[in-house]
């Protein structure tokens, strides 16, 4: 291992950041470990150095903030990526107290977050109009940055990027987020880092406090819980502790909890909530202002859950703009509501058979998917209920007369480590221990942490010492399962367990009793699934290489491994000189602390990486278990048609092509996500004999789109598209106006494949034709009408990737054409639905249209005869549908206006749910959105 000076800890938290050191020299183990206190801005120019580091950004308005004011001690170097002007730590929480809309908060959370892409720049989610922003990287990026400019204005001699650097993470982090960390880290400098989980950087801080008595404290003790509430998730561990026969002490993390985003953050929110309805019962706050109060709520939570609480605090709003202090608001929370509301709502004294609520949706707010179930007793229970087996089996090596193998009697932990803000309150911590006496009925050993808010970065370099040697290690290894799903024809689909939970780190397993062969130079996909449970379907037990029946309760998917693997023949083009090779899966935790997985070829040990996509997994299972037996048949009757012999050109059969499929496979509404992809793959072989003839053209691009649509779901339509964009350069042969139909409903049908830069090229070239302008010449209209205008306008509404300027501007048009044109209301109402829908069907939620814009195209709307033209009612819903999300939710006031006219115009009764509750398209409503019918198997998530 490396020689390094320090020994380096950093606790990246949704809240603050803490970092933690010691001197590497050789009496290593009696090392005394320091908290580095880091310079911040708490003021304008008045820097002073603070054990916490806010995990908050501030972005001024241009002018708001002199350069001067914004001064630090060292030279700023920003990451690469990041904006000029930025404010980090107590400052930046500060004025997020003050001015709305300019504060970026809880980066971790966001990071954690599949359904957005982490990349984008999305942070500060209710960002005014004029703010700068960042991606959830980036602003993890930065503060890690701001601690390395830190440490080397005071280290000059030893940089922290030449320091062993531990970064703590949230124990259910899941692979994805694990390795964007991993990368922010990387922007910021630290090339170098490895990854600890929370939980168990409590428990090497408890033991470095007591490595003189732990043996003698943990004799009886053979079972603890850490349960760690942060700032944005609740963290949940099972340590065993093992103490027999004179052996020196063992401690082992045998169990980890699934990923909650449930914390501090969510108690501060129900606060605000609850302080909102005093500021104003008739109407909500906006995002941004709900941002700003949540600041004052968390200072009111910290000081009434307090020892010495007062009876009361005082929660003042200050007004925006001219009205600063004319708008300015108090109310008062008082300590009975506050420990009410933190007590029975997040910490209530529940049975241990009461799970989690699982409500169809979560409660989101300002994007964030939290947990529908705010009770943290509840999700312990389940837990402690998925961990039962283990736990039996470490309270039996201590005490075999403990009723701990019977079913009757549950199976909790005799002793319990918190960690987390909310547990510096000793209410909070008393009701905790209460909860654990009850379910356990008998007292439980409370261990001690006198520091819940630096005990993690404290722990982060005991593990540093620990992997030099120098204090316990926690074993344990890998803290959850992973599986090879395996797709079953016509059977119950099962998992092949790669690498089993416990696996430690480095360890490399490798599958030798099961080979695969892959072609090279083609997309290859590897789907993998994880489970923390010990036993799967028949109480099967988890071991490297066994086989296992699927149990979609038991196992989470992870986004697929999918690679191209590259041979020696990189030309090869004709299906006769394909290159194959056997090869073995070879799987192992890294140190850093995520998976490897690779591909080792049996007969020269060559080795391909593996590394799975991050972004844009926003489908569900997709594969069916049944393929058709004619699907061989068809594939062969297309590649015929569209093969180099110009002899089928003729052929009647092309004319013919769709019925025949059809013939075979049955109707093609009907034909499953896996049939399709089947065929595209097989179109896609023919694309350049498309041209041969008009219906070869015509039947192609009808084909293809439907087989591809929605240009997403697989995980190897990546590559798809790639092969299919080429094509748009080339324009179709046959230009009238059946053809340019086809070409356009071809591009609306996989636009979900597209990138923002490929959608903003189809824009820029039908643009001229979407003009209102062109509507005024009888000339251009004609040319717009020959070009498909009307496929053209649908194509437009579905390009969810353009910037939200570009989809308002469109929205203007449409809603124009339809108010003035005749021709075409239809469409032109079905895009209006389509480009200001409240939620995406694949876009990301933060290109959608404001708002406040949208609020400003309802009164048009509610004007129009609804019964006359349904499109119109649609466009409205869809325009008012409920989305949880302030940020995006219109007014109360229209969304009445709207419900009561839904009500008289004889719509569906799902149109008004869409619109009165958080709730999920139809299959009929979801093809009214699309234009299709979305592929059988396909499920959108959001």
């Amino acid at each position: 291992m490396a020689s390094s000076r320090f020994l380096v800890g950093i606790d990246l938290g949704t809240t603050n950041t803490v970092v933690a050191y010691c001197e590497n020299g050789d009496q290593l183990e009696q090392a005394p470990v320091s908290l580095f206190e880091i310079d911040q801005l708490v003021g304008p120019g008045e820097v002073v150095r603070k054990p916490l580091l806010p995990s908050f950004r501030y972005h001024p308005a241009a002018g708001q903030i002199s350069t001067s004011d914004l001064t630090l001690p060292w030279q700023e170097s920003l990451v690469e990526g990041d904006i000029e002007q930025v404010i980090i730590g107590e400052w930046a929480r500060d004025l997020g107290a003050k001015v709305e809309g300019r504060q970026v908060a809880s980066a971790k959370s966001w990071l954690s977050h599949q359904a957005v892409d982490r990349q984008s720049d999305i942070l500060p989610w209710a960002g005014a109009q004029d703010v700068e922003k960042v991606s959830p990287v980036i602003a993890s990026a930065s503060y890690l940055n701001h601690i390395r400019l830190a440490w080397n204005h005071r280290n000059p001699s030893n940089p922290l990027e030449n320091q062993d650097v531990v970064v703590t993470v949230p124990a259910s982090f899941d692979e994805s987020a694990r390795k964007l960390t991993i990368e922010a880290a990387k922007l910021a400098g630290l090339d170098s880092i490895i990854l600890l989980e929370e939980p168990q950087a409590v428990c090497y801080d408890w033991h470095s406090r007591h490595k003189e008595t732990a043996d003698e404290e943990l004799k009886e003790l053979p079972l603890i819980l850490v349960c760690d509430v942060g700032g944005g998730t609740t963290d949940l561990s099972l340590i065993e502790a093992k103490l027999a026969n004179d052996a020196p002490l063992e401690l082992n993390r045998i169990g980890v909890g699934d990923h909650l985003m449930l914390g501090g953050d969510n108690l501060d929110l129900a606060l605000a909530h609850l302080a909102e309805q005093r500021f104003n019962q008739s109407k909500k706050l906006t995002a941004a202002s709900l941002t700003k109060l949540i600041q004052q709520t968390r200072r009111a939570k910290e000081q009434l859950l307090s020892a010495d609480a007062p009876e009361e605090m005082k929660i003042t709003m200050l007004g925006s703009g001219s009205k600063l202090l004319g708008g300015t608001k108090s109310v008062n929370l008082t300590k009975q509501e506050v420990h009410q509301i933190a007590l029975d709502g997040f910490f209530p004294l529940s049975e241990f058979s009461q799970t989690p609520d699982k409500r169809r949706s979560a409660v989101v707010e300002f994007g964030l998917p939290y947990v529908s179930d705010p009770a943290v007793s509840k999700h312990l229970a389940q837990f402690l209920s998925q961990h039962q087996q283990v736990s039996r089996s470490a309270l039996a090596r201590c005490d075999s007369s403990q009723e701990v193998n019977s079913d009757s009697k549950p199976a909790i932990p005799v002793a319990l480590l918190l960690n987390g803000g909310v547990f510096n309150s000793e209410l909070v911590t008393q009701r905790m221990t209460s909860l654990l006496d009850q379910w356990r009925g008998d007292s439980i050993t409370l261990l001690d942490n006198p520091h819940p808010d630096l005990s993690v970065a404290l722990g982060a370099v005991a593990f540093a010492k620990a992997r030099r040697g120098a204090q316990l290690k926690i074993g344990g290894g890998s803290a959850r399962s992973y599986f090879l799903h395996l797709e079953q024809k016509s059977k119950q689909n099962q998992a092949l367990c790669l690498l089993a939970k416990g696996t430690e780190e480095g360890q490399e397993i490798r599958l030798s009793g099961r080979k695969f062969s892959l072609t090279l130079g083609e997309p290859v996909r590897f789907n993998l699934l994880t489970s923390t449970h010990d036993t799967l379907a028949n109480n099967t037990q988890v071991q490297n290489g066994v086989l296992v029946d699927v149990d979609s309760d038991l196992f989470f998917p992870l986004p697929p491994y999918i690679t191209t693997l590259e041979g020696e023949q990189t030309d090869a083009l004709h299906e006769n000189q394909k290159e194959r090779v056997e090869v073995q899966l070879a799987c192992q935790l890294t140190e850093v602390g995520t998976l490897q997985l690779e591909c080792v070829a049996t007969e020269n040990s060559k080795r391909w990486n593996l590394e799975f996509e991050v972004r844009n997994q926003s489908a569900g299972e997709n594969e069916e278990n049944t393929i058709s037996p004619r699907l061989l048949e068809s594939k062969e009757l297309i590649t015929r048609l569209y093969s180099g012999n110009k002899k089928t050109a003729d052929s009647k059969e092309i004319k013919t092509l769709t019925k025949s499929l059809e013939k075979a496979l049955g109707k093609r509404d009907q034909w499953d996500f896996s049939t399709l992809r089947h065929l595209f793959d097989s179109l896609a072989q023919g694309k350049k004999r498309r041209r041969r003839s008009e219906a070869h053209e015509k039947n192609w691009l009808r084909l293809t789109g439907f087989s591809m649509r929605p240009g997403f779901g697989d995980a190897t339509d990546s590559w798809r598209m790639d092969q299919i964009w080429p094509l748009y350069q080339q324009n179709i042969q046959f230009k009238n106006h059946q053809g340019w139909t086809d070409w356009w409903v071809f591009w609306r049908r996989v636009a979900g494949g597209l990138s923002q830069e490929q959608q903003e090229t189809i824009l820029a070239d039908i643009a001229k034709y979407l003009h209102p302008g062109a509507m005024k010449n009888p000339k251009t209209a004609q040319v717009a009408q020959d070009h498909g205008y009307e496929s053209m306008v649908r194509l437009s509404a579905s390009l969810e990737h353009l910037e939200v300027e570009d989809k308002a501007l469109l929205t203007n048009w449409f809603i124009s054409k339809a108010m003035n044109h005749g021709q075409f209301e239809q469409a032109h109402w079905w895009a209006v639905a389509r480009l200001a829908s409240r939620t995406p069907l694949y876009g990301s939620q933060h290109t959608v249209i404001p708002r406040e814009q949208a609020e400003q195209w309802l009164p048009t709307l509610l004007e129009q005869n609804w019964q006359k033209e349904p499109m119109i009612a649609f466009a409205s819903v869809m325009i008012c549908r409920k989305t949880g999300d302030r940020q995006f939710d219109i007014s109360d006031d229209f969304r009445a206006q709207v419900l009561n006219k839904l009500k008289t115009s004889k719509v569906p009764e799902s149109w008004i749910a869409l619109v009165n509750d958080v709730t999920e398209l139809s299959e009929n409503e979801t093809k009214r959105v699309f234009g299709d019918a979305l592929p059988h198997g396909l499920r959108l998530l959001k």
